[in-house]
């Protein structure tokens, strides 16, 4: 496989910097002392050891066995590179460990093991039984991986997949089902040929068909010509099951009127004239890499009505087995599963081919921006950074294997399970259930100020398939319409949420005069008005508000915070009503955290400290979570007498007059907060127990410097800002902010203010 200097410049220094490989081990417990070594190695780990010793099944509770997978080779057929030996197969097989954490969060080791004989590899496997939940068998040569296989499945009572095989068969299937939809035909109706009689091709054709395609109607062809009956060069049983009782030869001979092209064997094997020779809309699956059998652009020529899926990356359709396997291993190891069988791997493929179908998600949009990805004949299957990925097909599998009869550990609740699953990859899920929750008791109308930006139209689909709001969109018809129909959302203008036209809407008159008597006292003409409220999205959104039109608003996609706050403010504020502070939630590894004020008051003063403090509980438990709040500076519990700390011990003085339902403790450094062993020891009397969850500063700057590192060192995914004290009305969130991020400030605008005081 040959690469520009460039890139295999940049691939090596990958792998060598900064550490060498792509894994490490990382402890899921502390190990900070003699306590903890006790409980961990001698004499405490002697009680797991009893335990398990008395019932096998306490090791998937008391060690890591039920999410771990062995990930085997003896690196002899690695990618395209041949028998390269089972030391270099290792960057493969790290890689392909990296890839069941990323994307299932399954923990893997790879193990390379420099062993030729089939049989013996199996005993070697066998014998690691112990260790792992399930074992993934990859880049083992055919047919030696059928025998390797084929013993480990009968001998191990855990999963033993072989990736090569079945993962590519599953993504395979579910590109055919998918290009089958595309095309209106039918896998008991169409023709097959296939060239490449190798372990990947055989397992294809098995798939195939167990979704219906007729064995009479598949022809294989490989290195000699066509399968047929009575051959006997290069032939073993797996390719007998598929041979024709026929004079035909060669693959020019059998390619005519073929309705699919399965290629998993060379480079340029389908020549064009052999296109012209198949089906109307013929589909065209040359997944040889890095050189497929058939470049595209070459086989469009002679067919340009072809349905194509290649191996690459730089090419529509990339057929890749992560689609499949992280997923496949989280839901078999979730249930306990003995075994993968027929059933989970057809639920696998129907999973993924759904998955295709839906409405592309914001995340896999922005991982692959640019992208067409609208289901049709250049989308077939989903891509692998789409994040729900693994709810659907995971939950689809353990459902088979429990129907099965495979599953040692049913899953009572399939619907709860595919929720956790969701959690685990949408770090916000957990934390917003409540938030959602709340917000679903009554249907409020949230107007987003910047309707034409993707985020926000992605939002929209969202908010209607996953809430009971209403969005209203302020932006041009014809720009959202194109641009829902070019990012394959479903929902369009005027029928599935209301637009206001900033440049020609009936209600122009009635927004700006509105305006204007809010404003004329301070200094807002009527032509200054006219014109705000045909340029100014922000005051359209805070008028409708204003006006009863739209329950709550939400802006600043673009744009400086304290621009849209001031619209925000001279619209909707009055003496109950004004901004306290900007709440952000800030989701971190070990939980989270809430920083204020962000943005709001530069410097607030002890009342407004105050006043931030108390919104800033209130909206904390909104998220089912109780409040304990420290006040953080550079001075420490009075030992600086002046700046930031002189506030907050006023701010203090202020909370400590009147009864309090939340803790609150402070002035104290950002360590002290954080770390409850060091805050004992340098202030044994403090009233707060355990890390604070809420940092209050006395300046913005502070606040937002923190947030900003959290988010950008610590891998921090914000909820927020949140606007407190304008009685949910609007919410200003930041630039950076993701569709996903925009659909947790509409739950969070969406809950009525009776929910949260």
């Amino acid at each position: 496989m040959s690469e520009t200097p460039s890139l295999r410049q940049a691939a090596l220094e990958y792998h060598a910097f900064p550490k060498p490989g792509k894994l490490e081990i990382k402890a899921t417990k502390p190990m900070a002392n003699g306590r903890d070594l006790a409980r961990a190695y001698s004499p405490g780990v002697a009680e797991a050891s009893l335990e398990i010793k008395a019932d096998a099944t306490n090791a998937e509770k008391y060690t890591a066995r039920g999410n771990l997978v062995a990930v085997v080779s003896n690196g002899t057929a690695v990618l395209g590179l041949g028998d390269i030996g089972a030391l270099a197969s290792k960057p493969v097989m790290e890689g392909k460990a990296v890839l069941f954490k990323k994307f299932a969060g399954i923990d893997c080791f790879d193990i390379e093991v420099d062993q030729h004989d089939p049989e013996k590899l199996a005993d070697i496997v066998c014998a690691l039984e112990p260790t792992f939940g399930a074992i993934n068998l990859e880049d083992i040569k055919a047919p030696d991986c059928f025998i390797v296989e084929k013993l480990c499945r009968e001998r191990m009572n855990i999963p033993v997949f072989h990736d090569d095989q079945h993962g590519t068969a599953i993504v395979v299937g579910a590109a055919a089902k998918n290009a089958l939809h595309v095309a209106g035909k039918a896998f008991e109706d169409i023709k097959v040929v296939s060239t490449g009689g190798g372990a990947a091709g055989i397992a294809c054709l098995n798939m195939l068909v167990k979704l219906g395609v007729k064995r009479e109607n598949i022809w294989l062809c490989d290195i000699h010509g066509l399968v047929y009956n009575g051959r006997t060069e290069d032939m073993n049983p797996h390719k007998d099951q598929f041979a024709q009782d026929s004079d035909l030869r060669s693959l020019d001979d059998v390619i005519d009127s073929a309705d699919l092209f399965l290629g998993l064997s060379g480079p340029n094997v389908l020549k064009p004239d052999m296109v012209k020779k198949m089906a109307n809309q013929p589909i065209i699956f040359a997944l040889a890499n890095p050189t497929p059998e058939i470049l595209p652009k070459t086989a469009r020529e002679v067919a340009p009505d072809a349905i194509i899926a290649t191996g690459r990356s730089d090419f529509p359709n990339q057929v890749n087995n992560v689609l499949c396997f992280p997923f496949i291993f989280r839901g078999a190891l979730d249930v306990g599963a003995t075994e993968i069988n027929d059933a989970m791997q057809i639920a696998c493929v129907d999973g993924i081919a759904e998955m295709a179908r839906a409405t592309t998600s914001a995340e896999a949009a922005a991982a692959y921006k640019g992208e067409q990805l609208t289901f049709g004949p250049d989308y077939l299957i989903p891509k692998p950074f789409d994040p729900r990925l693994v709810g659907v097909v995971s939950s689809s599998v353990a459902q088979a294997a429990m129907d099965s009869g495979v599953a040692k550990r049913p899953i009572a609740d399939i619907e709860a399970y595919k929720e956790r699953l969701n959690q685990s990859v949408f770090k916000s899920a957990f934390l917003m259930r409540p938030v959602f929750e709340a917000a679903a008791v009554a249907s409020r109308r949230i107007v987003f100020a910047e309707g034409e930006d993707e985020r926000v139209l992605r939002a929209a689909q969202a908010i209607l398939e996953e809430t009971t709001e209403t969005p209203i969109l302020i932006g041009r018809p014809d720009v959202i319409d194109a641009r829902c129909e070019r990012l394959g959302l479903t929902v369009r203008p005027g029928q599935d949420f209301q637009i206001v036209n900033p440049h020609d809407d009936p209600r122009y008159y009635d927004y700006w005069s509105s305006y204007h008597q809010i404003m004329q006292r301070r200094g807002v003409t009527p032509d200054l008005a006219k014109a705000i409220l045909r340029t100014n999205n922000t005051a359209i959104g805070a008028i409708m508000v204003h006006r009863g039109e739209a329950d709550s608003l939400i802006c600043g996609t673009f744009g400086e915070y304290r621009w849209h706050l001031n619209y925000v403010e001279q619209v909707l504020g009055n003496a109950n009503l004004y901004p306290h502070g900007a709440l952000s939630l800030m989701i971190l590894e070990d939980g989270p955290l809430f920083i204020a004020d962000t943005h709001v008051r530069q410097l607030p003063s002890p009342e407004e400290l105050a006043e931030i403090t108390i919104g800033a509980a209130r909206h904390v438990r909104r998220f089912g979570i109780k409040p304990k709040i420290a006040f953080c500076s550079q001075s420490q519990f009075g030992n600086q007498t002046e700046g930031s700390g002189k506030r907050l011990r006023e701010a203090i003085k202020i909370l400590d007059a009147a009864p309090r339902d939340f803790v609150y403790e402070g002035e104290m450094n950002l360590d002290l907060a954080l770390d409850p062993e060091l805050r004992d020891r340098i202030f044994p009397n403090s009233r707060l127990e355990g890390a604070a969850n809420v940092l209050i500063f006395a300046h913005a700057d502070a606040a937002s410097g923190v947030r900003n590192i959290l988010k950008m060192k610590a891998d921090g995914l914000e909820v927020g800002p949140i606007l407190m004290g304008m009685g949910n009305k609007a919410h200003i969130v930041t630039p950076s902010i993701t569709a996903r991020g925009l659909l947790n400030m509409a739950a969070i605008a969406g809950t009525p203010v009776a929910h949260y005081g």
